[in-house]
Parts: structure tokens; C-alpha cells; sequence
């Protein structure tokens, strides 16, 4: 019963994304032209992508309480969520070079992955780069979590390294909510803002707690 109560909340909280956007852009509008729809999609992954990260920092936070209560296979789902977080991440700016190709600007990957500033022409530079930082913040986790147990700095340090995914989740929260409306419309608007409290609480109240006792022993040793 537990394991299906879970799967329920967890399915109502992907619900939120067709909810949501489908209240700024009717169905017959998203599947009128090819840019409508790659831009449709894009957006509708984007919020998906928010959603389960967030309950991946859930599942992190708390794996050994929801174990005992859940059970086992709870620490299967976050390694399946896991790896379902990063192909949703990367199929983002892939639908955004598609959307791009459409629209008519071409195939530019390097301005999608890599085009990155500092010192931006325009605001909406500065929201793109939030973008490509997090993407590539999240590829350096999920490739340092992939090899932690062949490296045995990895290994030791993984707990540091892992706080990563509390920094991708921030800046893509920040990246969704300046460069689009969907993050800023109901019922999404009021998920963002419950997400992000709790996530900056397990941040102060649990991960920093945890990164400080770290850094007492490393000086110590």
C-alpha cells in the first residue's frame, strides 16, 4: 500500500506539467507547425525535469528513513530516477535545437551546450547560461556518481561531490522561472515556491551540517 501511495504522489506531481501548460497554450495550438510543437515539448520536459529532480533531493535526504518505512526497492527507484533525470535534462536542449532548426536559425548546437557568458548582451543571455551551467553541473555528478566506486577519491568524497545536485536544482528552478511563463502559472507556480523552501532547508538545516562535519575531520587529518 505504501509503495502505491508513492507512485500516486509522485504520478500527481508530473500531472501538474499538461495542467499547467496546456492553460497558456491550448493542445490545438502546440500541434499547429513543426516549431509549435518542438517548443511545446521542450517546455512540457523542462517542468518534468524540475519535478523529478526535486524528488531525487527527497529521496537523497532521506533514503535511510524511507528505506526503513518503504523498503528496498525505494533505493532502486531513485538509481532508475536517476538515470530518467538525466535523459530528461538532455532531451531539453535537444528539443531546443530542433525548436531553433524550425524556427529558422539553423542547427546550432554550441549555442545551446556550450555558448555560455559572463559578461551577457541581454538578460536573456544571462537565463540561457543558467541553462548550459546546469546541464553540464549535472553531467559532472551523474559522471562522478557512475565512477565512484572505481575511484577511490570519488569514492570517499562523494558526499561532497553529490551537494552538486542541490546547486542544479537551484539554478535550474531560477532558469524556468526568468525565461518562461510556465513556472509563473498555477498550479506550477505554487510547486516551484514549496520546492524550492524545502530545498533550501535540507540545504541549511541538513546537507551544510553534514558538509561542515567533512571539513572538521579533513583538517584534523
Amino acid at each position: 500500500m505504501k509503495k502505491y501511495i508513492f507512485f500516486a504522489i509522485w504520478i500527481v506531481l508530473l500531472l501538474m506539467v499538461p495542467v499547467t501548460i496546456l492553460r497558456t497554450t491550448p493542445l490545438a495550438v502546440a500541434l499547429k507547425y513543426p516549431v509549435n510543437i518542438t517548443n511545446f515539448i521542450q517546455r512540457f520536459i523542462g517542468m518534468v525535469a524540475f519535478i523529478l529532480l526535486f524528488v531525487e533531493l527527497i529521496l537523497g535526504a532521506f533514503m535511510d528513513k524511507l528505506t526503513k518505512k518503504l523498503g528496498e526497492w525505494i533505493f532502486k527507484f531513485h538509481l532508475f530516477e536517476g538515470v530518467l533525470v538525466y535523459a530528461v535534462v538532455l532531451a531539453h536542449p535537444l528539443f531546443l535545437i530542433l525548436f531553433n532548426h524550425f524556427a529558422g536559425t539553423g542547427w546550432d548546437p554550441y549555442r545551446v551546450f556550450i555558448n555560455a557568458c559572463l559578461l551577457c548582451t541581454s538578460p536573456l543571455a544571462y537565463y540561457y547560461t543558467l541553462g548550459i551551467v546546469s546541464f553540464w553541473l549535472l553531467t559532472l555528478a551523474v559522471f562522478a556518481g557512475i565512477f565512484r566506486k572505481s575511484a577511490p577519491w570519488l569514492k570517499a568524497n562523494w558526499r561532497n561531490i553529490h551537494v552538486i545536485n542541490y546547486v542544479v536544482f537551484l539554478v535550474v528552478g531560477l532558469h524556468g522561472f526568468l525565461i518562461g511563463t510556465d513556472f509563473r502559472i498555477q498550479p506550477f507556480y505554487s510547486f516551484v515556491i514549496a520546492a524550492y523552501t524545502i530545498v533550501v532547508c535540507i540545504v541549511i538545516f541538513i546537507e551544510i551540517p553534514k558538509l561542515y562535519k567533512s571539513f572538521k575531520i579533513w583538517i584534523r587529518n
